[in-house]
């Protein structure tokens, strides 16, 4: 009886210590493995799901969303409670627009203690510093905000413009933007970018940025190699209590830890 015990105790002991590692299957690299999971993730409902193997994005610490006019107005101390620690807002397109619900959400999102930044959707009939001061103009200049974003990809829904530069031409204007803006906010712009734009145009070339990587049907690993990421947006038709409708979700890439130091860096 006691060395039955004693084998009992064991495989208990065996069984507390397995590790997130250990549930990732044989066919997710380690690489693939999320490195921000606690057991404490918030879960948020999807209305059309994804069929996530071994890396789901739950496995993260930190979750966020990304809205702008689709969302309309926002319950945003609702957002909040529901587990959402940070918010991107779109704020300009090209040189002539912002978006309708900015400033709402901008004051909302700040006033329910939400960190949020903003995000400038490029398009390619405007030159790129024309672009930069347009929403340099449109943008507070808020040290508590989030870094600023350039969102980068395809529009093949644009009734007016049309073009796709050559991917020399495009990494060039995607340095004027980013380099005037820096210059301006003081802070290092995060990229943003979907699969067929970053393989498009070359972008696992194009170094010294934060990326925050689109991919609602694979871990990031799979869909961009071994690309670095800082941010993942892994569905676009997520449940958020106080969104209306479908809502984008993202995760931060590092643990609960890891984005406290984070947010110091980049919020002051």
């Amino acid at each position: 009886m006691r060395r039955l015990a004693f084998l009992f105790g064991l495989a208990l002991l065996g069984a507390c210590s397995t590790t997130l590692e250990d549930m990732v299957p044989a066919s997710v690299s380690p690489a693939a493995a999320p490195s921000g999971a606690t057991g404490k993730a918030p879960r948020f409902g999807d209305s059309d799901p994804h069929d996530w193997q071994g890396a789901a994005p739950w496995h993260y610490a930190v979750h966020g969303t990304d809205v702008s006019k689709y969302q309309t107005s926002v319950d945003w101390a609702q957002v909040k409670a529901s587990g959402i620690s940070f918010a991107f807002i779109k704020a300009t397109e090209g040189g002539d627009r912002v978006d309708d619900y900015f400033h709402e959400h901008w004051r909302g999102a700040r006033a329910a203690g939400v960190p949020r930044g903003a995000y400038h959707f490029y398009y390619f009939c405007r030159p790129a510093v024309e672009q930069a001061r347009w929403f340099i103009q449109n943008v507070p200049k808020d040290p508590s905000a989030l870094p600023p974003v350039l969102d980068m990809e395809w529009n093949p829904q644009s009734p007016t413009c049309k073009l796709r530069p050559p991917p020399e031409t495009v990494r060039t204007e995607m340095s004027i933007f980013l380099k005037t803006i820096e210059n301006h906010y003081g802070k290092k712009p995060i990229i943003y970018t979907s699969i067929d734009f970053f393989d498009d145009n070359k972008l696992a070339t194009f170094h010294g940025y934060p990326y925050w990587l689109r991919s609602v049907a694979g871990h990031p690993s799979s869909r961009y190699g071994p690309h670095p990421f800082t941010f993942w947006q892994y569905t676009g038709t997520g449940i958020v209590p106080g969104i209306k409708g479908k809502a984008d979700i993202n995760v931060f890439n590092g643990t609960q830890a890891a984005w406290h130091n984070w947010l110091r860096q980049n919020t002051r």
